[in-house]
């Protein structure tokens, strides 16, 4: 049995709020505060921590003795005891006069046996039925003068070993001091004082009141009249080296120590608050005030997870599944439930919304937007040829359709064979868009049945059921997009609204500058009037304005010509370009900080291939249309004014390639086909800029039909008839084993939490706590006159000062002292 009974009663109330948390998986909920045992050598700290246990275990002896910190954990088990060391691994102790020996072994081995000290600290676990789990802390004695193997410094090092420990807001310090010393000179106290200068953690402990001269007495100082602390003093009597060595155990040694206090004049009237039992009391009392102070978070906690619980117990309990046992017939509803659940899920994942919004990645119908919107075009540009590769096709057409005559005419069959076969380059980018969205939308299937997986038949039917529907739509979509393509080669329309040769009078004006090319080129002297082409905004860099700045101009092209005005009123004109001998080239570039969203510039230079200035001290002229099929608009209608497209002799090859044949560039020495390559590829770029728009706009709207909201009724009107179709709702709702043990363990946890609510109502009703002293205050060694004395009391409250010695000294100068209003002394809990 213990010597100590406080902590015995503790023992229940502290294990049953454990057993209760254990059962709802929040072990070691209630972290008990630590102990340390602070003062000088010979203080009798070792003694004082024994007394908190109430077993005889620390070696004993005289200078120092704690030469290492011993940090003991005690550990409650319902049977034996016994200790284990940390350096010991699997070895106990049941002797505790053993682990005495161990301990002295243990810090001659790390300090040496000639008085060495060290701060890596022995870790012991005591395990009886006797303790409560809490941390007690024993340090080494605070001294002044090395001896023996003893490091000059050891003064500042042994400090800093206590301030490791008791500087931590969850130690309760119990500052040790001699009563046969001065307790102003005091380190104990003077080292709880600068971590805990509020005094809320301190208590102060007088040992060694037997060992005062006589004569003498601590009655002021366990009165809290000299140095006061907010907790106050607690004197207690330690057993004597004989004692000790005469195996005095600690309950009688209790015994006597409550004789001694009983009988002493000086501290009789304070006897019910001294003494090891009254310390024993005081910390039991701290811990229980601990434990309600950590209730009310606890039954928080405690009843969050119960209201997170309770809607899937009463699912379980709704399909007659509570407690274990399962109604059958509840099957075919839950399988409803369910279904729904995935079907609700599906919808969610793809029109957006809900409450479980993904914050780290796109996915379901963001995804598909993303796809439809920004890869899918980018996939039909990617099958574009070059202007070069599509010149050289363009050429050899035309070469090829005029055989052995130097045809006068562009021929339209070279317009529609190189558009033909742009047409079928969009068919696989169109594949690849599909694929994409019937992968995005298997990962979103997946994320549905995924919430499903306790039920690994119904997880497994639905996704056979549900991926086979979305191969079949995905199938059908693809037939639709390969028919979509043939559509689109089975009449090219180049009387569309938006086709450039049909644009205006841009069609018949640039057959005839076809027809006259070759005329013209023969004669030269031919006068031929102005004649206007195109008027339109476009936005330029390079007219007076800071570098990199652009600015909007209404242009007019001529025949011969180009203007350039303020606004469209043509009234201020800016300049007037004459375009004899002028070259243009275009290109599209991606805006500083493009990115996903980025915008593209159309970009149209017009220059002269010689370097020659084009206009004031300007070489080229950069214009920028507003987009692609206005840049295409711009390109050909510069064609039809005579602006052709530069190449550089760098561009040039050589007149025959590794087989002999003649290379495309030769065939660009004939101008007359020249300029019938430019018109065609002018017409070829104007169509498919048609063509792919239809296809950006067309593709995305068959995969929306055909695929994505087939797929959401399928799921949300056939799916569950399939399912009945495929088998036995009963045995396709077969729980693994995981989810019956899941639910069994979700069932006993909701009921736990029900039962450790109930504990901790009854663990506050049967406890009670101590309000925290208020502070004390003291200008010098005494604080002001005490209180008149109260009565005794059983309760150890207030004891009579019954055995005062000294009369109260009269006050400086004379007369009577006026006594202050009654009130209750600090003292410890």
């Amino acid at each position: 049995m213990s010597g100590n009974v406080g902590m015995e009663a503790l023992i229940p109330i502290v294990n049953k709020v454990q057993d209760a948390f254990t059962q709802v998986g929040m072990n070691s909920v209630i972290d008990l505060p630590q102990i340390a045992v602070v003062g000088g050598q010979s203080a009798g700290k070792s003694s004082v921590l024994e007394n908190c246990v109430g077993k005889d275990f620390l070696p004993r002896g005289s200078g120092i003795v704690t030469r290492r910190p011993l940090i003991l954990q005690l550990n409650y088990v319902e049977k034996g005891e016994w200790g284990e060391f940390l350096h010991a691994k699997g070895k106990k102790f049941t002797d505790f006069d053993e682990i005495r020996r161990e301990i002295e072994a243990e810090t001659d081995r790390m300090t040496g046996s000639n008085k060495g000290i060290s701060d890596i600290p022995i870790n012991l676990r005591v395990f009886s039925p006797h303790v409560l789990n809490l941390t007690l802390i024993d340090l080494p004695g605070i001294t002044k003068v090395p001896i023996g193997d003893q490091p000059p410094d050891i003064e500042f090092q042994i400090r800093g070993m206590i301030m490791q420990f008791i500087s931590k807001p969850s130690c309760l310090i119990l500052a040790v001091t001699p009563a046969n010393s001065d307790l102003a000179n005091s380190d104990a106290l003077k080292l709880a004082k600068e971590v805990d200068p509020e005094g809320i953690r301190t208590i102060g402990v007088l040992t060694k009141l037997d060992l005062m001269d006589d004569g003498t007495d601590a009655k002021e100082i366990l009165d809290n009249k000299v140095l006061p602390l907010r907790r106050g003093y607690i004197g207690v009597v330690n057993r004597s080296q004989r004692d000790i060595e005469g195996k005095k155990d600690i309950k009688q040694a209790q015994a006597a120590e409550r004789k001694y206090f009983l009988s002493h004049p000086a501290y009789r009237h304070l006897a019910e608050r001294a003494g090891t039992a009254f310390l024993q009391k005081t910390l039991n009392q701290q811990l229980t005030n601990h434990i309600r102070e950590v209730l009310p978070s606890l039954r928080s906690k405690l009843e969050q997870q119960l209201t997170s619980m309770e809607s899937e117990v009463k699912e379980f309990k709704n399909l007659g599944m509570s407690g274990g046992r399962e109604d059958k017939s509840a099957k075919p509803r839950m399988m409803m439930q369910m279904v729904n659940r995935v079907t609700h899920d599906f919808e969610e994942m793809i029109e957006g919304g809900g409450n479980h919004v993904d914050t780290t990645s796109l996915s379901g119908g963001a995804k598909i937007n993303t796809i439809f919107h920004f890869r899918f075009p980018g996939y039909l540009n990617e099958g574009r040829l070059d202007e070069k590769e599509l010149r050289k096709e363009i050429g050899f057409a035309i070469r090829n359709i005029h055989g052995v005559r130097s045809g006068l005419f562009t021929p339209d069959a070279a317009f529609e064979m190189t558009v033909k076969r742009q047409i079928e380059t969009l068919a696989p980018p169109s594949m690849k868009c599909i694929q994409q969205v019937s992968t995005e939308l298997h990962e979103v299937i997946m994320k549905c049945i995924d919430k499903i997986k306790n039920y690994p038949r119904l997880q497994a039917e639905i996704d056979n059921l549900v991926s086979g529907y979305l191969r079949e739509c995905e199938t059908h979509c693809r037939e639709q997009i390969q028919q979509l393509v043939e559509v689109e080669l089975s009449y090219i329309n180049t009387n569309h609204d938006d086709f450039i040769g049909f644009n205006s009078t841009a069609k018949d004006e640039s057959v005839k500058d076809v027809q006259n090319a070759g005329s013209e080129s023969q004669q030269p002297g031919r006068e031929s009037k102005s004649k206007l082409i195109k008027k339109g905004w476009l936005s330029t860099t390079n007219v007076g304005l800071t570098k990199g700045l652009s600015r909007e101009y209404w242009f007019v092209l001529y025949t011969d010509a180009l203007a350039w005005f303020k606004d469209e009123s043509e009234r201020d004109q800016k300049y007037y370009l004459t375009i004899d001998g002028v070259k243009m080239k275009s290109s599209e570039e991606e805006e500083e900080g493009g990115g996903l969203f980025g915008h593209r510039k159309f970009k149209i230079q017009l220059f002269h291939p010689n370097a020659r200035y084009l206009f004031r001290e300007y070489r080229e002229l950069t214009l920028y249309a507003k987009d692609e099929d206005d840049m295409e608009d711009w390109r050909a209608s510069f064609l039809r004014a005579g602006i052709y497209t530069h190449r550089s002799q760098m561009d040039m090859e050589d007149l025959e390639d590794e087989d002999h044949k003649p290379k495309f560039e030769r065939l660009f020495e004939d101008p007359q086909l020249e300029r019938q390559v430019e018109v065609i590829r002018t017409y070829v770029n104007s169509y498919m800029a048609i063509v792919r728009k239809t296809f950006k706009d067309i593709v995305p709207k068959h995969i929306m039909c055909l695929m994505v909201n087939k797929m959401k009724v399928f799921i949300e009107i056939e799916l569950m008839p399939s399912l009945y179709g495929a088998g036995n709702p009963a045995e396709l709702m077969e729980e693994s084993e995981d989810e019956v043990r899941r639910r069994q363990e979700l069932l006993g946890m909701y009921d736990a939490c029900k039962d450790a609510l109930k504990t901790i109502s009854e663990v506050t009703a049967k406890t009670s706590s101590t309000p925290l002293p208020a502070p004390v205050h003291s200008n010098n060694h005494h604080s002001s006159r005490p209180p008149p004395d109260l009565p005794n009391r059983p309760t150890g409250r207030s004891a009579p000062n019954a055995g005062a010695t000294r009369p109260a000294p009269a006050p400086p100068g004379g007369g009577s002292r006026r006594p202050p209003p009654p009130s209750r002394p600090a003292r410890p809990n």
